[in-house]
């Protein structure tokens, strides 16, 4: 049955990075389980990180993503203009997926009104929305640049062309809720501030209901309704467009090294257990919550984490958990460091509530012990002989909880006569020791477990993708009013 046509939806930003890509994602997907055929839009996009179309052209990787959210095979229609930064001052112009020269700041946006090129880009969004139904537009940074209004082709010019239901999102995760959605609006001409539908606050930590007078608020100064308030999330993996954590660790695996995987946890403690991997030159190291890169590591390592119980949680929740146990049947070293050895485990007990509500939380089942948690904090430097080997070892324990085995089975001698950790085989123990990879010993055992040369077995990302996407939905659906939205598109 064919579905009623429906007026273009946009997403703009008070600023850069307020989520527009994923909520545009989300919404794709939400349109494709509603029996539509959406497509995504963005004119203009500026990213180094792009995607090739099924037809050879390249367009900005966002909108990759956002088709495949709607099902649909990427086009250059969905990315007509994409610049692709090639200094600090230059870049290079990519029109209907084809290099089309370089072009300096000052002279890509003083150039006369862009006529030109928004002619292009008005004609990708009329051929694109012959096609499907709704068209599903991004804008792009912030959409009261008054030094570039005019020369604007990616934001309110084009909304303007398509009659779109604009929707305004913010960060309040970075604060200034009030001024940047008021000024942002406020900044507006009457003819694009008639477009804006809805504001959606994005990247909501909390409890929501505390934003509940804050949401009365915006409407009055705005005269706008607040649609929705979208809440943090920590497991829900969408490709964003660009991302900042990635230039402070390696986010991907690297060919001809041995790579490790450390578990990328919400609370994670202690860096510095992996200072000494990070300099071996024989190993990739790289922190990640990204299931099929966790399952291509050669190493996994589950770190210290300030709230054990909350973070195995949140990797069940989000298929680290499940990651890390396909890792370790197809034969990956897995280990895990104080808070990640207790994870291992079967059980994690909080009978005080040292973490939260007192209670328990079965383990991840890989090593034979139980965990609980205790008012006392051990904090100890320790002098021990690794898997019975000669030499004197280095590392310390900082941790909340006492771990016992079925059998005891430990990993380290100390020298004061007890012992630490569970061994259960070179390829699987945990430890309370932080700064335990300080030691060659330990490393160079570590590494000689990986086999380079064996075969595993290819983890199923589409599936996986499909998954996030429809978490997503589910997300946005739960927390947005998705009647008023299908209303406001109403034509």
């Amino acid at each position: 049955m064919h579905k009623k046509d429906l007026r273009p939806v946009m997403f703009v930003g008070t600023a850069s990075d307020v989520g527009k890509s994923v909520i545009t994602a989300g919404f794709c997907r939400i349109f494709r389980q509603d029996g539509y055929t959406p497509a995504p839009f963005k004119a203009q996009n500026m990213s180094l990180n792009s995607y090739a179309t099924p037809d050879g052209l390249e367009i900005g990787r966002a909108q990759a993503v956002q088709a495949e959210a709607a099902g649909v095979p990427a086009h250059t229609d969905m990315n007509p203009v994409l610049l692709k930064p090639t200094s600090d001052q230059r870049a290079q112009l990519v029109l209907h997926g084809k290099p089309a020269g370089s072009q300096s700041a000052w002279e890509y946006f003083m150039e006369k009104d862009k006529y030109a090129l928004f002619e292009e880009v008005k004609q990708s969004f009329n051929r694109l929305a012959g096609r499907y139904n709704p068209i599903v537009m991004e804008g792009a940074g912030s959409i009261s640049e008054l030094n570039l209004r005019s020369r604007d082709i990616t934001n309110m010019r084009i909304a303007l062309h398509a009659g779109a239901a604009v929707y305004l999102i913010a960060d309040i995760d970075r604060g200034g809720i009030f001024g940047s959605v008021y000024g942002t609006i406020a900044l507006l001409p009457p003819e694009e501030k008639t477009l804006i539908k809805g504001i959606i606050i994005n990247k909501f930590r909390g409890d929501i209901r505390l934003f509940d007078d804050g949401r009365k608020q915006l409407e009055s100064l705005t005269g706008v309704p607040v649609t929705g308030v979208l809440p943090y999330y920590h497991d829900i993996h969408i490709e964003e467009e660009d991302s900042v954590a990635g230039s402070l660790k390696h986010r991907q695996r690297m060919a001809g090294r041995i790579n490790i995987a450390v578990v990328l946890l919400r609370h994670m403690s202690n860096f510095t257990d992996f200072n000494a991997l990070e300099k071996d030159e024989r190993v990739h190291i790289f922190y990640t919550d990204n299931p099929a890169e966790i399952i291509a590591a050669d190493i996994i390592i589950i770190p210290g984490s300030k709230n054990t119980i909350s973070d195995l949680v949140a990797i069940k929740n989000n298929g680290t958990a499940g990651a890390i146990t396909e890792a370790y049947k197809r034969n990956k070293v897995v280990i895990g460091i104080c808070g990640g050895y207790q994870m291992m485990g079967e059980e994690i007990a909080d009978p005080f509530g040292v973490e939260g509500p007192a209670g328990s939380i079965p383990g991840l089942g890989l090593l034979p012990v139980t965990t609980v948690l205790t008012r006392e904090k051990t904090t100890q430097q320790r002098h021990f002989r690794y898997r019975g080997q000669e030499k004197i070892c280095e590392g310390y324990e900082i941790h909340m909880g006492e771990t016992t085995a079925r059998q005891p089975a430990p990993l380290n001698e100390l020298t004061n006569g007890s012992t630490d950790g569970y061994f259960l085989h070179a390829r699987c123990w945990g430890t309370y020791l932080h700064g335990i990879l300080d030691n060659d010993t330990i490393i160079s055992d570590l590494l000689s477990q990986c086999d380079k040369s064996a075969v595993v077995k290819a983890f199923d990302y589409k599936k996986f993708k499909e998954e996030q996407y429809n978490k997503l939905a589910t997300h946005i659906r739960e927390h947005l009013d998705i009647s008023a939205v299908y209303k406001a598109l109403e034509l």
